[in-house]
């Protein structure tokens, strides 16, 4: 079987997070969503429809001959009752909710040609409906769902844990039956792991340093490192590579970005390669406990969550000074630097340069720059295509 993940027009309230990816590879609970799939259905293969931009940066594994391949929306989640429902669906049939098509079965030259006009017609296709409602409909979404996909990705992985870990004496782990560790994962003396309540995942590689605290369902992926002293709350996963400290709670940092100093993240979802300066703190509440509001990325309309806490959604490459308070429902794009005394605006376009007195342009080969040095650190190559994204992006919102 081979997977195509595509994306339904609903994909772009998840700005400015899928700026710079596709969505299947927003992170909920320990995994991605493709990677949710992947282990799930175990494919020969997977590809993606995915726009121009991307293309050369996320890559995918179609191989020469396709049979028959299974499209995915995107933003869908692989909940048992639709698992079946799609293992069951016959080449020419679709899965719909209403309308959006949740998956399909075609055959190779439908693929082919699905993947040439980089469009899904399903007209010709039999439709089968289902109830099956699993699935982000909004960017909070990924929060908000983040405890129970932890302990779904848990059955996904099917047992995680590894002998091979280094667990001091002096640690406390409540409940260790459901504290999971892979190869190498290291918990240091004082570290305080509480699974109680719900399952904590340590991934390969992941050091919890003495005196921190966490209590789950929580995921501290692999190579992630949880500083001296941090308190982690419920429903919150610190993505591969990731440093934190201080104070976070029901928040999701995707990938090689880090807080590694005191402050607090709430209810928020931190993009790749971005660091919060000491003492940055989010609001999560406003202070008349209203819902909040947030501004649309594509229309800058202002728009009702219905959600009582709501944090920071930050884009990729995104730093903040030390200091730097972010305002209930703040949105961030790609490779901002806000160094403001007092709270930035609320919304903040990609490439913004941000003081306490004004707002500008942040100078493309200056960002590059940045991003050159951050990366590095990590051993991790600036691209020519991944140049060519942020180009993109730079010349759609500043151009």
């Amino acid at each position: 079987m081979h997977i195509i993940f595509f994306e339904d027009k609903y994909c772009r309230r998840f700005h400015p997070l899928t700026l710079t990816r596709p969505t299947d590879d927003l992170r909920t609970g320990i995994l991605t969503i493709a990677q949710k799939w992947i282990y799930t259905l175990q494919p020969e293969s997977f590809s993606r429809m995915l726009s121009a931009p991307l293309s050369g940066v996320f890559a995918s594994e179609t191989p020469s001959v396709i049979e028959s391949s299974l499209f995915i929306n995107s933003r869908y989640l692989p909940d048992p009752k639709l698992v079946e429902q799609i293992k069951a669906l016959d080449s020419g049939y679709c899965l719909q909710n209403e309308k959006p098509i949740i998956a399909a079965r075609v055959d190779a030259s439908t693929a082919s040609r699905w993947l040439k006009h980089e469009q899904i017609d399903v007209e010709a296709l039999h439709s089968t409906e289902t109830s099956s409602n699993d699935c982000i409909k909004n960017v909070w979404d990924l929060f908000l769902k983040n405890g129970s996909e932890i302990e779904g990705d848990l059955q996904r992985l099917n047992n995680p844990s590894s002998t091979d870990i280094t667990v001091s004496s002096q640690a406390v782990l409540k409940n260790e039956a459901q504290i999971f560790m892979g190869k190498d994962a290291r918990i240091e003396p004082g570290a305080i792991l509480m699974a109680d309540e719900g399952p904590i995942y340590i991934g390969p590689g992941a050091t919890v340093m003495a005196g921190a605290m966490i209590k789950g369902p929580a995921a501290i992926c692999e190579n992630a490192v949880v500083k001296m002293g941090a308190k982690i709350y419920p429903d919150t996963t610190v993505g591969p590579v990731c440093k934190v400290g201080g104070e976070i709670n029901n928040s999701i940092f995707h990938s090689y970005s880090n807080k590694g100093h005191d402050g607090f993240v709430g209810n928020s979802i931190i993009g790749q390669w971005c660091n919060l300066g000491a003492d940055t703190n989010t609001s999560n509440l406003k202070n008349n406990y209203s819902p909040v509001r947030i501004t649309d990325w594509s229309s800058g309309d202002e728009l009702e969550t219905g959600q009582q806490f709501l944090g920071t959604i930050m884009g990729d490459h995104t730093k903040t000074a030390i200091n730097t308070q972010l305002n209930t429902g703040t949105i961030c794009g790609v490779s901002c630097n806000i160094f403001a005394g007092d709270f930035p605006p609320k919304h903040i376009p990609s490439f913004s340069w941000v003081s306490s007195d004004n707002l500008q342009t942040y100078k493309f080969d200056k960002a590059l720059e940045a991003m050159e040095a951050m990366m590095a650190r990590r051993d991790v190559e600036l691209t020519e295509d991944y140049k060519k994204l942020m180009q993109h992006i730079f010349e759609q919102e500043r151009g």
